[in-house]
C-alpha cells in the first residue's frame, strides 16, 4: 500500500522543573541554597531520507512526541535535556497545519531538516532567588511546557519524468521495460492503484533518472473524479511529462481526441504542467490500425515530439530511452 498522505499529532517535550535544594555536607550542615535547573524539552524536526518511500508508518503511529526535559538536582547540576523526535519522510514531503491549513515546512533534499515544534525550558532552581535578604530561598520554577499541533503531511513525489496516461495506454507495460520497478500489468482499467517510482539507469553515461507513473487518468480527473487530485500532484515537480497514447485506438478511442482531453485535464488542475518538456510514447505500434492513427496524430499535431514505440515488441524503446534523458538534462 502506497501512503501518500497522513495526519499525526505531535508534542514537543516539556522543560523539567528547577530543584529547590540545600548544600549539606560534613562540616556544612546548613549551606546555602544549591537546587540546579530543570532540563529543557526535546524538539520535534522532520528530516527528507531518500530511505523512506512513503508515509504509511504514520497510519500506525500517528502520534510522535519529543522527550521531558528532567528535574534539576542538588550541587547545581541541571537536569538532562530531553531526546529530540525526528519524523523521517520522503523529499517532496510538505506539512501542513491542521488548525488553519497552513504550510509549515517542505523537504525537498536528502538529509534536509526542518524543526516544527521547539520543546519547553527548563525551569530555575532556588539558586538563582538567593540574596543579601533571602538567603535560604525555597523558591524554583517549572518547566513551560513543549508546543504541540496537529498536522498533515502530503507527499508530492520528485522524479525526473512523469508517465500520464489514459487507464489501459500501457504505462505500466512500459515502467517494467525501462526500470527495475515491476508495477502490476493487466488488461483491466485502473491495474495501477499508487504511484510507482522507477530508475532508468543510462550505463554509457553512469547516470541515472526517476519515472513516476501515476495511475491512469479519465475524463474530468481535475476535477477530482477517479483517482483525480490524490495523484495529479505526484508529477507537479517533474520536469518531463511522458503522454502515454494508445495509438492502436483500441474500444473505439481517438489517439488524438486521447492526447487533447490529457492535456485538458492537466491544464485544468494547473496550467504550469503544460509548460513542461514534453514527449508522446506512441505505443501499440505492433497492431495494424496504429499506423494509420500515428499519421492523423501527427498531422494534427506538427509541434509535438513523437516516439512510436511498443511495449510488446520492444520498437523504439532505446530512442524514447535516450529522448527522456536529453530532455531531462536540458
Amino acid at each position: 500500500m502506497f501512503v501518500d498522505e497522513a495526519n499525526v499529532t505531535l508534542k514537543a517535550g516539556d522543560g523539567g522543573n528547577g530543584c529547590a535544594g540545600f548544600r549539606r555536607e560534613k562540616f556544612i550542615p546548613k549551606g546555602g541554597p544549591d537546587g540546579g535547573d530543570g532540563g529543557d524539552g526535546g524538539d520535534v524536526y522532520i528530516m527528507a531520507d531518500d530511505n523512506v518511500g512513503d508515509l504509511e508508518k504514520f497510519m500506525y503511529t500517528p502520534q510522535v512526541c519529543a522527550g521531558d526535559g528532567a528535574k534539576g538536582q542538588t550541587r547545581r547540576k541541571t537536569g538532562q535535556r530531553g531526546a529530540d523526535a525526528c519524523l523521517h519522510v520522503p523529499p517532496g514531503t510538505i506539512v501542513f497545519n491542521c488548525e488553519n491549513g497552513a504550510e509549515v515546512a517542505e523537504v525537498v533534499r536528502h538529509g534536509e531538516k526542518v524543526l516544527l515544534l521547539r520543546g519547553g525550558k527548563g525551569g530555575l532552581g532556588n539558586v538563582h532567588f538567593k540574596s543579601s535578604t533571602n538567603r535560604a530561598p525555597r523558591q524554583f520554577t517549572y518547566g513551560s511546557e513543549g508546543e504541540s499541533g496537529e498536522f498533515k503531511l502530503v507527499l508530492k513525489t520528485i522524479a525526473d519524468a512523469g508517465l500520464v496516461g489514459f487507464p489501459n495506454a500501457g504505462k505500466s507495460s512500459l515502467v517494467n521495460l525501462i526500470t527495475k520497478a515491476r508495477p502490476k500489468v493487466g488488461s483491466y482499467p485502473f491495474t495501477t492503484l499508487h504511484v510507482n517510482v522507477g530508475t532508468i539507469e543510462y550505463p554509457q553515461t553512469y547516470q541515472r533518472l526517476r519515472l513516476a507513473d501515476i495511475p491512469g487518468l479519465i475524463e474530468g480527473a481535475s476535477q477530482n473524479k477517479g483517482l483525480g487530485h490524490k495523484f495529479l500532484r505526484h508529477i507537479e515537480r517533474c520536469k518531463v511529462l511522458i503522454f502515454m497514447i494508445d495509438m492502436a485506438g483500441t474500444d473505439g478511442r481517438k489517439p488524438a481526441d486521447d492526447f487533447q482531453n490529457l492535456r485538458r485535464e492537466l491544464q485544468l488542475y494547473s496550467p504550469d504542467l503544460l509548460k513542461k518538456e514534453t514527449i508522446v510514447a506512441a505505443n501499440k505500434m505492433d497492431e495494424t490500425s496504429a499506423k494509420k492513427n500515428l499519421s492523423v496524430f501527427k498531422r494534427k499535431y506538427k509541434g509535438v515530439d513523437v516516439i512510436p514505440i511498443s511495449c510488446l515488441t520492444e520498437e523504439g524503446i532505446e530512442e524514447l530511452k535516450a529522448d527522456i534523458y536529453a530532455k531531462c538534462k536540458k
